[in-house]
């Protein structure tokens, strides 16, 4: 079977599907992943074959990301269109070249779509976050949460409207690149030409977020998709003194949000880490936080990989990207989310339902009594018991693994069983 992984945006977009390649290489399946050229080096660090996707991509999100202001951020966002454009053409390279039977995509790589539909090829959304519609709980890129019932359902036809926006880029390139007919504006990104449901992997842990029992079964929870990295870093010989120097320590990284304002923001985390009386690590990704001093009880570094770092802290705080929020769950700790933006105030919702953290505490209203207090949450045996078994549950699934089964038995069931005993959707191959 060949594979082709389409994704891009921020680390946390690119390193889960790295993961899955790996899994899908060690099943003896031919595997590439088309992802911008910043992450070339990941990717065949990680021994994956890696498809061409020009960089300007990445580095139009980075700067989008480390924008001021609201206003410089639009100014940017106008650029996006070209760039989009461009990346549907190294899509569409990366599966001329591979000649995949399935294509394996995020929601952000809008080529594989339309590409899956003029290869006639297996093609399956994977994201980290649920876009199925339910009842049970809005599209988590929408602000509100407890809207009820039909209103949850209703929500997402967001992602048309968000389709939209590419829509003029989508269709050029369906025309003028795959000579196919162009598509409503409006059209739904979750259903195919002919009508039927677009089936989806979910990368993240039911220990979490249960899935919803109104999904159509072409919907499917895998668990998470982690890509180990401990074994391949060396920690920096300060860090590790710093560690062995008392007890564990608390982890506060926002990853890649927030270059703005990141002075103060560091102030305000320094004074609630003193509030607290507890050690830290504060990690500055790409320029959330920024300290010219700190006290010897706070660490600074610039990232490290999760899989080695949190396991030797006593609770994480960070924005709640959805692969920081299971990894931290993963290693078993506590987690205050502090959202930005996105679906990251979904995933503080769900980290506190499930009782592994304090309620989220928004970018917005950051002060460093609030955020005191939910680090005191978080560190409180009862929280602390709950994120540990969380974690032992977490630490015994495969997502991975269980991803490859479900590709492998999709392909199989498109290749070899009539169109109205596939489970997954009727077949449209020629």
């Amino acid at each position: 079977m060949r594979v082709l992984i389409s994704t891009y945006g921020t680390r946390g977009d690119v390193q889960p599907f790295v993961a899955l390649a790996k899994a899908l290489k060690a099943h003896g399946h031919v595997v590439a992943l088309c992802t911008p050229t910043g992450f070339r080096g990941m990717v065949e660090r990680h021994g994956i074959p890696y498809a061409h996707m020009d960089n300007a991509v990445l580095e139009l999100t980075e700067s989008v990301l480390r924008a001021p202001t609201r206003a410089e951020q639009r100014r940017l966002f106008k650029g996006f269109g070209a760039i989009v454009r461009a990346g549907l053409e190294d899509e569409w390279r990366a599966a001329r070249e591979l000649k995949p039977d399935v294509l394996v995509y995020h929601s952000k790589a809008l080529g594989s779509h339309h590409i899956a539909e003029k290869l006639g090829t297996v093609e399956l959304l994977a994201m980290p976050l649920p876009l199925t519609p339910t009842r049970e709980f809005p599209v988590p890129i929408v602000p509100g949460f407890r809207l009820g019932g039909w209103l949850n359902a209703l929500s997402y036809r967001v992602l048309t409207l968000a389709n939209a926006v590419w829509a003029g880029a989508t269709n050029d390139f369906r025309v003028k690149t795959l000579g196919l007919a162009p598509l409503s504006r409006f059209a739904d990104p979750m259903k195919k030409a002919d009508g039927s449901a677009v089936p989806a992997l979910y990368a993240f842990s039911e220990q979490l977020l249960p899935r919803p029992t109104d999904w159509p079964p072409q919907a499917r929870v895998t668990g998470c998709w982690f890509l180990d990295e401990a074994d391949r870093w060396t920690p920096p010989a300060e860090l590790q003194s710093f560690l062995e120097e008392g007890p564990p320590p608390i982890y506060v990284g926002f990853g890649s949000m927030g270059a703005a304002h990141a002075e103060s923001r560091a102030a305000t985390v320094l004074k609630a880490v003193a509030l607290t009386g507890e050690r830290a690590v504060l990690a500055t990704g790409w320029g959330g936080l920024k300290a010219h001093e700190h006290p010897a009880n706070v660490f600074m570094l610039e990232s490290a990989p999760h899989d080695w770092l949190f396991p030797r802290m006593s609770a994480v705080v960070h924005h709640g990207g959805a692969g920081s929020t299971m990894a931290g769950l993963r290693a078993g700790k506590a987690t205050v989310i502090c959202p930005f933006l996105g679906d990251q105030p979904f995933w503080g919702h769900m980290v506190h339902r499930a009782g592994v953290g304090p309620q989220p505490v928004p970018q917005k209203s950051l002060k460093a009594e609030r955020l005191a207090e939910a680090i005191r949450t978080a560190l409180s045996s009862t929280v602390q018991a709950q994120a540990a078994a969380v974690g032992e549950r977490i630490r015994a699934e495969d997502g991975a693994a269980h991803a490859v089964r479900l590709i492998e038995q999709m392909h199989w069931e498109w290749g070899h069983r009539p169109a109205a005993f596939r489970p997954w959707g009727p077949s449209r191959r020629r």
